[in-house]
């Protein structure tokens, strides 16, 4: 009988989501290594972890690929891996190895990568999956520059701003306005950024969270939010 781990995973905001918690993935694991005769091992859990981590970089995701079994069994191919990148160099390696991956969601169907067909759909999968993670990115990036370009709030208060009672609209803070004026100013005369904060300490300026001390990063934080509203209007 071949011998085979399986591998769950949730992210921290994941927990409680219906289909993809610990127990529905494990439990999908164990029936489908019944049915097709594998003798599961062990079921490898990281909880709490980002899909963006690469496998190799998470702890049970590390134990995967050090284990000596002939299959890996995972729900879905986003619970294992970050991108195609990292999907196709690790699945090389475990082909190399003679390690099949198992995926049992894919689009209502399972697949494994013992064979040719197999592999090739998994490259595939990866590929369209990366797709859909960058049509996802442009199309979150389009929504947050329409409400930028409206005086909406996109994220977090810009220095320079203040949040109206509604809750989105962004109106001008003209003491903040002020300060940002200099820190353009300073910047223009070719100050550092942390020269820039200390000319702000010196000036009784504060942070936008009230703080008297100011970091040559949170200097350079403000700079770059606040030209991305006013490149956006």
């Amino acid at each position: 009988m071949k011998t085979a781990l399986g591998y769950v995973r949730v992210s921290t905001d994941e927990q409680a989501t219906e289909g993809i918690s610990l127990e529905a993935q494990e439990e999908k694991i164990r029936a489908y290594c019944t049915l097709k005769g594998l003798h599961l091992v062990e079921i490898i859990v990281d909880a709490g972890v980002s899909g963006g981590k690469p496998l190799a970089s998470r702890e049970g995701g590390s134990r995967i690929l050090s284990a000596k079994v002939d299959a890996v069994v995972a729900v879905k191919l986003d619970r294992l891996f970050r991108d195609a990148a990292d999907c196709l160099a690790v699945t090389k390696e475990w082909d190399r190895k003679g390690v099949a991956l198992h995926l049992l969601d894919m689009g209502g169907n399972s697949l494994d990568t013992s064979s040719a067909m197999g592999r090739m759909f998994l490259t595939m999968a990866a590929g369209f999956a990366e797709m859909e993670r960058g049509l996802i990115r442009e199309r979150t990036r389009t929504a947050l520059q329409h409400k930028r370009k409206n005086g909406k709030l996109a994220g977090k208060v810009p220095f320079g701003f203040t949040l109206a009672v509604d809750g989105d609209t962004l109106l001008e803070n003209p003491s903040e306005r002020e300060a940002l004026a200099l820190i353009r100013q300073l910047r223009t005369e070719g100050k550092t950024f942390r020269g820039i904060a200390r000319e702000l300490e010196a000036r009784g300026i504060r942070t936008k969270q009230g703080r008297n001390k100011w970091q040559a990063c949170s200097v350079r934080s403000v700079l770059m939010y606040s030209q991305r509203y006013e490149a956006a209007g």
